[in-house]
């Protein structure tokens, strides 16, 4: 590199040297270069008002395809779009050059021609018939306003110059083409075409472009929505000189289109996104997101429409998410940006709120990881205490045994607190922070059984991304709202747990599909719901191959609004916009690949074993269900009574009656038997009752313990059935509870919790409708009575 400098300096002195010989034309050198030094120090000392890195700008927010979402002026309130050259139809920059400044790509800034034919005309006439002014003369005018005199032209000349010696002839027609007065707040062709055509300036036609070109000679005066027909003649001027750049069929064409503007808008979709990003732009004059502008303004259109059906103050928030990139295609952050009653401001995509039972999903899921479950272990959705704290159903219903599927389809709470109790709350919560959702806990709070009901604080924006996890094989992420922004992924489940999951919510399970109780499975849709405590959060996700949608429906500030539910508000609003993907391509696809680990075998209850490894006796009802791993984990320890599931009792082999050595005189057999929990054997139905509960006790042996010893029912004898005439009274039926004195009773009424009352208190209730009615009273040490009454 050295060697090359002083071959260039050897050579240039010998270029030189002639000129030093001669002392005069060592002066003119010399003067030469001090007046080039001169304007050297000129140029930085006075440099032209550029728009540089710090300089206030205005924002635009534009959908993946370019379209505005929202634009933020800049101090002087200006709308402006900024583009590249590249980005422009090529009609508007020849319909600009052509018309404003011909020798453009030739001149230095300055065309002495132009110049000249203008003095001369101003001189004649008297007054200024033509300008002289060059594109580069114009932004000089544009970046640094000054006044039209002579000492504003000569200094409008120098920053001319001064640009043509900065930038590229590229550099300094970006700059008009961004920064060029389009008519009120309206800058640069971008924002014109937008603002006036409600199109972006690369799709301009021939008449357009030429309209664009001539506007900012006199904005006010050629603003097409307020001046069509002046608009017009200044644009045929224009298109009349493209003779020879155009077809005469396009100049034709572009003479007879007629002139067309809209009504000048705030551009205004997903405001509250806008709002965020700008935010983090850090001097950036444009924000390239990764909305798609159509399913942004339909889901926009279904908030609409849904919000007017809702109570005041009520609002709505949706995310839509592409499973594939992570990136958010539609945000609505609030129903109605314009309504401040409903809190338009307050973006509830990012709000922490109660989850209700939406985090059950990853609750089930770990725990398949875990090799707690499978699709089809035996859970107890009956009332039950953990360590003090007594969980309920929404419906303040209970169906008894249930399955995990079954649990999960129907949000059924105790047995989600069930697992979560072998779970353990803090391992949950841990392993939810490990796949990226950080639950917000009460302030000096820690996990408790609470937790998969809503005890916790979570965004819509994370329960969207962490249920992507069922569409990405196990894997959930955070949703990416610009291009550029980094893939964040992290392990939420296993491929396997995640596809049974999935498989429950969409179809219900294997066991679902034989019934067919999948709501979801027809358009391959896996959906949750969930509705927080008080009423006051209402949710629903779906997930399908190529979406995960996200809906939340409630007040901002927390008010309850009772009979407000997932499944009742949510879920049909999600549907709607599952509906409208449509129109946007198939989100599912024809077939799902099954992870290897993930297979179909039968189970038995109440051991939830393989049935291949049940002995037949044991086997009281057979489910077809998901394993993962080749693991097919039995029943959970019965939580009332010790010992094994399975255990031996003596029976006598004549009458099958049980019996014991010291009560009964003969030879006796041995039989082990499956035993359900003690929970369950109050919900079992007649037919399973006597094949999977002890037989009756020999008559001498009768005082040993049953599982129903210490609770009788007294007030109505069982089977009883009463009458009541057409108008009279219903029956009004009390009832009380002998063999516990101590501690409290739980009363249900065909499976419906009425309530916990003192063992010594009576139970009062009126039978309102005919039919038949199963009555239960159960204490928490699983010991109960059960009558049936009947109504005619």
């Amino acid at each position: 590199m050295n060697h090359r400098l002083e071959r260039l300096a050897r050579t240039v002195s010998r270029l030189l040297s002639p000129l030093f010989r001669s002392r005069r034309l060592r002066i003119v050198f010399c003067l030469l270069a001090a007046f080039l030094a001169f304007l050297f120090a000129l140029d930085r000392l006075f440099p032209p008002p550029v728009p540089g890195r710090d300089s206030p700008k205005a924002l635009l927010v534009v959908a993946r395809d370019g379209t505005p979402l929202r634009a933020f002026p800049d101090q002087k309130h200006i709308w402006r779009h900024p583009v590249t050259l590249d980005q422009v139809s090529p009609r508007y920059l020849e319909a600009l050059i052509r018309y404003e400044d011909r020798a453009f790509y030739w001149h230095p800034g300055i065309n002495p021609l132009a110049i000249l034919r203008a003095a001369w005309q101003w001189a004649w006439h008297g007054k200024i018939v033509s300008g002289g002014s060059t594109l580069t003369m114009q932004v000089a005018r544009i970046l640094e306003p000054m006044p039209r005199t002579v000492g504003g032209k000569f200094k409008q000349i120098l920053r001319a110059l001064q640009l043509e010696w900065r930038f590229s002839k590229a550099e300094i027609l970006t700059l008009y083409i961004n920064y060029a007065p389009m008519g009120g707040v309206l800058e640069g062709v971008e924002a014109a075409s937008r603002a006036y055509l409600g199109k972006p300036s690369q799709r301009l036609s021939h008449a357009e472009a030429a309209l664009l070109a001539v506007l900012p000679q006199a904005p006010s005066l050629y603003r097409p929505d307020r001046h069509p027909e002046r608009a017009r003649q200044a644009r045929d001027k224009v298109i009349a000189r493209m003779n020879g750049i155009w077809t005469k069929e396009d100049t034709a064409d572009a003479f007879s289109e007629p002139p067309f503007s809209q009504t000048v808008r705030e551009p205004l979709l997903a405001p509250l996104l806008a709002e965020r990003l700008k935010k983090q732009a850090a001097g950036r004059i444009r924000i390239d997101t990764t909305i798609d502008a159509h399913i942004q303004q339909t889901v926009e259109m279904l908030l609409s429409d849904r919000i007017h059906g809702l109570p005041p103050r009520v609002s709505l928030a949706a995310l839509v998410v592409d499973n594939a990139s992570l990136e958010v295609r539609a945000y609505a952050g609030s129903a109605d940006f314009a309504d401040e009653q409903r809190f338009a401001h307050v973006d509830m995509v990012r709000a922490s709120r109660s989850p209700g039972s939406t985090l059950k999903p990853f609750l089930y899921g770990l725990a398949l990881d875990e090799g707690l479950i499978h699709s089809e272990s035996l859970l107890a959705d009956v009332p039950q205490s953990f360590s003090g704290y007594q969980p309920g159903n929404f419906q303040q219903s209970f169906h008894g045994p249930v399955s995990v599927s079954e649990a999960l389809t129907k949000s059924l709470n105790v047995p989600a607190v069930e697992v979560l109790d072998r779970l353990e709350p803090a391992h949950f919560v841990a392993l939810l922070r490990r796949g990226g959702m950080k639950l917000e806990l009460p302030k000096g709070g820690e996990p408790n059984l609470s937790v998969i009901l809503g005890g916790v604080g979570v965004s819509l924006e994370q329960l969207v991304g962490a249920y992507t996890a069922l569409a990405r094989q196990g894997l959930a992420g955070t949703p990416r709202y610009t291009s550029d922004a980094p893939m964040e992924e992290r392990r939420m489940l296993s491929p396997g747990a995640a596809f049974i999951i999935r498989d429950i919510l969409e179809s219900g399970g294997p066991m679902g599909r034989a019934l067919e109780t999948g709501a979801g499975q027809r358009r391959g849709i896996a959906w949750k719901t969930g509705t927080s405590f008080g009423f006051r959060d209402a949710w629903s996700i779906g997930v399908s191959d190529r979406y995960t949608v996200g809906v939340w429906v409630g007040r901002p500030d927390g008010t309850p609004n009772p009979g407000f539910f997932g499944a009742n508000v949510a879920a049909p609003l999600l549907v709607d916009i599952f509906d409208a993907l449509e129109a946007f391509g198939p989100f599912s696809a024809a077939s799902r690949i099954r992870p290897p680990e993930a297979r179909q075998e039968r189970i038995c209850w109440p051991l939830g074993l393989r049935q291949s490894s049940t002995a037949p006796e044991h086997c009281h009802q057979v489910r077809l269900a998901w394993i993962l791993n080749d693991t097919a984990p039995p029943t959970f320890p019965d939580r009332l009574r010790g010992g094994e599931a399975r255990y031996p009792l003596q029976i006598d082999p004549v009458s099958q009656r049980r019996a014991l050595p010291g009560c009964f005189d003969g030879p006796l057999a041995t039989r082990e038997i499956a035993r359900w929990p003690a929970v369950l054997e109050p919900w079992l139905t007649a037919d399973l009752r006597a094949r999977a509960l002890p037989p009756p006790w020999w008559p001498s042996c009768a005082g040993h313990a049953t599982p129903e010893s210490g609770l009788k029912i007294v007030g109505a004898n069982h089977n009883e059935v009463l009458r009541r005439s057409a108008t009279g009274a219903a029956p009004l039926i009390r009832l009380e509870i002998r063999g516990k004195t101590e501690g409290e009773v739980i009363w249900l009424v065909n499976g419906r919790n009425e309530g916990r009352r003192p063992a010594r208190a009576s139970f009062a209730y009126r039978l309102e409708q005919p039919g038949r009615y199963d009555i239960t009273a159960m204490d928490d040490q699983g010991h109960y009575d059960r009558i049936s009454l009947s109504v005619r």
